[in-house]
């Protein structure tokens, strides 16, 4: 099984690809999605795996500086990363190579310099730079066929096959047999536009080695579908980060919410006045392959009108409390009112355990009766105990609810 790099895909795929499989990441055009390919080779790389890139659309050496400027140090693995030159030949440029295309515009001799490659090396990750470049090049039938006799090469020889292809407007057919036939998995990656794009995601459309996929391309359940996507950012250096992109922060005065938001986020900004938060903090996160975007509330009650404004757009809510303070559990209550009108998932932050006659978690619980599948982590924001414990915990909560 080789793991994609890509938190909740791994998952959502039961661990990975497995050797003798393929999957092809189906990119939206206009969506910046060939470092899918990219991500996932590297992963493979990092566990020792040998990787095969096929570059199509720019030359090896433009490839070797993408990865580069993602803060993926590729020349650590220079004895196990092989390149096929499939673009070099193409302006007349030479190439230094191994495995190089004399004519790319011609699909036996691309075929020919792939199936070499899989013949010749140990079993490994091949990614398809691009797809759509073979296609453009060689035409939709010729390059349709030899997708099927490379993944046949791939199976016999125990390789994992994963490819990018954009869906520009080929035929019908040619798409359909791309997102349904060819390959053993698909998964989207798409875009959220209102005349540009926005916002992206992907999902799994299909993975026939997962029981549930399976059952759900049958039934077209499209609510399980939707319980295996999410949104994502393309960072550099980074790669590809799951996006969560509103998370609140409230609690009740001096409960220590602008201290979380300040331990956890790496950029934080605040509006203080006599010691006190009089507008939104604002911190953004970048942990664990997850990418986040937190609001800490004012906590008077005059703002919770804003609360709940900004509780109808938020997709997980973190309430602080301080634990050495039982007169504020009525306020504490009237928070968790709002937050369970909106059924959002959210976690209690027991905060300033550190300090004496600290109520521990099970005690808050009984205070808020709260059942025992709402999770109270004991935390000391100030000293960053806790909190990204916390922030582990809710993205699970917001990742299985999507």
């Amino acid at each position: 099984m080789i793991g994609t790099g890509i938190p909740k895909l791994d998952g959502f795929l039961g661990g990975g690809v497995p050797k003798g499989k393929s999957l092809v990441y189906y990119i939206q055009p206009g969506v910046e999605g060939e470092i899918f390919g990219m991500q996932t080779i590297y992963t493979a790389l990092k566990y020792g795996e040998t990787g095969v890139f096929i570059a199509s659309s720019t030359n090896p050496d433009n490839i070797r500086d993408q990865f580069r400027q993602f803060g993926w140090d590729i020349q650590l693995f220079k004895d196990n990363l092989f390149f096929v030159d499939a673009y070099n030949s193409l302006i007349g440029a030479p190439s230094s190579e191994k495995y190089v295309v004399l004519n790319p515009s011609n699909i036996r001799d691309l075929d020919k310099i792939i199936v070499d490659a899989m013949r010749e090396l140990p079993p490994s990750i091949i990614t398809f730079g691009s797809l759509s470049t073979m296609m453009d090049l060689c035409g939709e039938k010729e390059t349709i066929e030899a997708i099927r006799n490379w993944n046949r090469c791939a199976t016999h020889y125990n390789h994992a096959t994963v490819y990018n292809f954009t869906a520009w407007p080929y035929s019908q057919e040619a798409l359909d047999l791309i997102k349904k036939d060819l390959f053993n998995a698909v998964i989207a990656i798409g875009g959220i536009a209102d005349r540009v794009i926005f916002g992206q995601y992907f999902w799994v459309l299909k993975s026939d080695w997962i029981k549930e996929t399976r059952k759900s391309m049958l039934k077209s359940d499209w609510a399980k579908e939707i319980k295996r996507s999410m949104l994502f950012k393309v960072l550099r250096p980074g790669g590809v980060k799951l996006f969560i992109p509103k998370i609140l922060v409230i609690g009740p005065s001096h409960a220590g919410k602008s201290t979380f938001v300040h331990a956890l986020a790496n950029q934080a900004v605040s509006i203080d006045w006599l010691g006190t938060t009089v507008a939104l903090d604002h911190g953004h996160v970048d942990y664990n392959g997850f990418n986040a975007d937190i609001f800490g509330t004012p906590d008077q009650e005059r703002f919770d009108p804003v609360i709940k404004l900004l509780s109808g757009e938020a997709m997980g809510v973190f309430l602080v409390v301080d634990s050495t303070n039982p007169e504020n559990i009525i306020r504490v209550k009237q928070m968790l009112g709002i937050i369970k009108s909106y059924g959002l998932p959210y976690i209690v932050i027991a905060n300033k355990q550190d300090l004496a006659g600290a109520m521990n978690p099970e005690e808050i619980r009984k205070e808020l009766d709260l059942s025992e599948d709402i999770s109270i982590i004991p935390a000391v924001a100030k000293d960053k105990i806790g909190v990204f414990e916390a922030f582990e915990v809710l993205i699970d909560k917001i990742t299985r609810g999507i």
